[in-house]
């Protein structure tokens, strides 16, 4: 399968509580890889664990031809890292920073400063090579740090919950980037909350529960093994009450949240005609995507 990553049997504790818990995977060349997950569901952790920035208790980890962590620093040299949170360099410019951060390859500052033209204008940033980091806004600092995680050409680039506090316009723009990587060959693993971004990016995911792989497979895949094919969510203070006596003659599935319920339907012309007797409910028909499987396998209550 050509791989660049491989896990068998990683398992990290801190104290009693099980943070990844028997963890199997393996990631090929040339694919985006999400892990998804609630809060506290491992995925930070397995990031930290692949990278070889803290060591399993457990198991097995190889990252290209190296063992992790006894090997981490010579296969971090072909990686790139997009951290949860900005850590730029408020002090420098933006070309300063991709300047400083090449030197830790022990790239040449001539062979950077050739590079730097292009990795501005893939993160749209050509006109502020000499700003200081407190002027950009939130969208230029997130597209900065995935400039400054390819100064070294990696071959596989680690993202942590990339487009987290930026707008719609700025998280398409680093979508679009992220195609971008791919489409030249570059394997990226994500980590996100955005249903939507896994679904638009990824090749393959993995959903992580309590430390385990709970499904795997393409976004496709995932959507037809797990959910029905179509949603109708029911909007209105009586949809609850609603529910109980039709959404439950009209709806393979269907699950009260609030003032909403959600029905799970394999065909919902059923459901859509008895609707219509309700004039007083709102509904929204849709087909079913991967947010839907995220909160079947994983609950909606909330995590802290």
């Amino acid at each position: 399968m050509n791989a660049v990553l491989s896990a068998r049997k990683l398992r990290k504790c801190y104290g009693d509580h099980v943070v990844v818990d028997g963890l199997d995977l393996s990631i090929r060349r040339g694919e985006c890889f999400g892990l998804l997950g609630p809060n506290g569901a491992g995925k930070t952790t397995t990031l930290r664990l692949m990278l070889g920035l803290i060591a399993p208790d457990q198991g097995e980890l190889r990252l290209f031809e190296y063992d992790v962590p006894e090997r981490a620093r010579p296969a971090r040299m072909r990686v790139g890292v997009v951290p949860q949170f900005d850590n730029l360099d408020p002090d420098f410019t933006v070309a300063e920073n991709l300047l400083v951060y090449g030197r830790y390859f022990g790239i040449s500052d001539a062979k950077i400063e050739a590079k730097l033209p292009g990795l501005l204008e893939f993160a749209g940033l050509t006109g502020k090579r000499d700003a200081k980091v407190p002027i950009l806004s939130g969208g230029m600092k997130r597209r900065l740090t995935l400039a400054r995680a390819l100064v070294n050409d990696p071959e596989v680039i680690f993202l942590d919950e990339p487009t987290t506090g930026l707008d719609p316009q700025a998280r398409h723009l680093i979508w679009q980037r992220l195609r971008e990587l791919t489409a030249r060959g570059k394997t990226l693993v994500l980590t996100t909350h955005f249903m939507e971004e896994a679904e638009r990016l990824c090749h393959r995911l993995a959903v992580m529960d309590n430390g385990r792989i709970i499904s795997s497979g393409s976004p496709r895949e995932l959507i037809a093994q797990n959910i029905e094919p179509q949603v109708v969510e029911v909007f209105g203070e009586m949809a609850a009450t609603w529910a109980q006596s039709n959404a439950i003659q009209h709806a393979q599935r269907f699950e009260v949240s609030g003032e909403s319920v959600f029905c799970y339907v394999d065909d919902a012309q059923p459901l859509l005609h008895e609707l219509l007797q309700h004039p007083e409910l709102r509904y929204l028909h849709r087909p079913a995507n991967m947010e839907d499987v995220f909160l079947k396998l994983t609950g909606r209550e909330m995590r802290d």
